[in-house]
């Protein structure tokens, strides 16, 4: 396997997040997977340092708001939901999706396979939605959602994925033949070639593109092969800081997978036996992904980065 350090130039892996760091996310952070969110109970979460709850109105909208109840700062988690109002467990005060003069709604988006809120970020103008990237038919897809939590700031998670030279290197187990196609690739796009690998001796060759719609996600693209039309979209969500001070980003990767293939209605059919295995190999290369992601803050911390 050749080396890659040559083409995983510093100064360029810098330059592609210094223009992705420059997207307007909206004030807008995936919070979960839409499953996690159902009509009887509330679901509460940490965002960027807020305590966010979630519940569905009547008719299965997303709501979301402050996690903590006007009344006497209660969690709203795991509160029950009856007609698209939530009771807060400690005293049974009714908040509805409307809001009163006590506790104002958030901005909440569902998108099918990711639930988001939009909190007021400053540096980042609001917008209705989310800059949700293209994604193939869900009716016609699979979809699967994995999260993992690393020690570092969102931007080190998108640096990860702007360095594609490390892919062979770092995940043999998942990649060969790794390559950038330089001609077809800029600030805002990268164009790879690589082989997903099925096993030591077989694999399936594709295109994929990289690029970066908001601040804090980067999604992956199968523009050609086995797949085409596939996306796997990777978020990263601040949550706050643990005990030491150090900054905490959750991982949230949604793929979804998608094939043009007779065959693939069968897969859409067992898609609740494939999403395990999706989500598993997801967490397995995060596993790795975000040791490097963690050291990038480490030395960024320190003052010691390259470059």
């Amino acid at each position: 396997m050749a080396a890659t350090w040559r083409q995983a130039k510093p100064g360029r892996i810098a330059r592609a997040l210094e223009v992705a760091q420059q997207q307007n996310s909206g004030g807008w952070f995936v919070a979960g997977a839409s499953g996690d969110v159902g009509r009887t109970k509330s679901v509460a979460r940490t965002i960027a340092g807020r305590e966010i709850v979630f519940w569905r109105n009547r008719i299965g909208t997303l709501v979301a708001g402050p996690g903590a109840c006007p009344h006497l700062g209660a969690l709203l988690d795991n509160c029950a939901v009856l007609d698209g109002t939530l009771y807060c467990r400690w005293h049974g005060l009714a908040l509805q999706e409307s809001g009163d003069q006590t506790w104002s709604p958030y901005r909440g988006f569902d998108d099918g396979v990711l639930i988001w809120v939009g909190l007021p970020v400053q540096g980042e103008p609001a917008t209705d939605r989310p800059s949700l990237p293209p994604r193939p038919p869900l009716a016609d897809s699979v979809s699967a959602v994995m999260t993992e939590l690393g020690s570092c700031e969102p931007q080190d998670v998108i640096a990860n994925r702007l360095d594609p030279w490390h892919g062979a290197w770092f995940h043999p187990y998942s990649f060969s033949h790794l390559t950038v196609d330089d001609s077809a690739s800029d600030e805002h796009t990268l164009a790879v070639d690589v082989t997903f690998r099925l096993s030591r001796t077989w694999g399936v060759p594709v295109r994929a593109e990289f690029s970066c719609p908001d601040a804090r996600t980067i999604v992956m693209r199968i523009t050609d092969g086995e797949g085409e039309g596939s996306v796997v979209e990777t978020h990263a969500t601040p949550l706050g800081v643990d005990e030491q001070g150090r900054p905490l980003t959750m991982v949230i990767e949604a793929t979804i997978a998608h094939s043009d293939r007779t065959g693939f209605a069968v897969a859409r059919w067992l898609a609740p036996l494939l999403r395990p295995s999706i989500r598993r190999t997801a967490r397995r290369l995060w596993v790795d992904d975000l040791a490097y992601a963690e050291r990038r803050y480490e030395l960024r911390a320190r003052g010691e980065f390259p470059g």
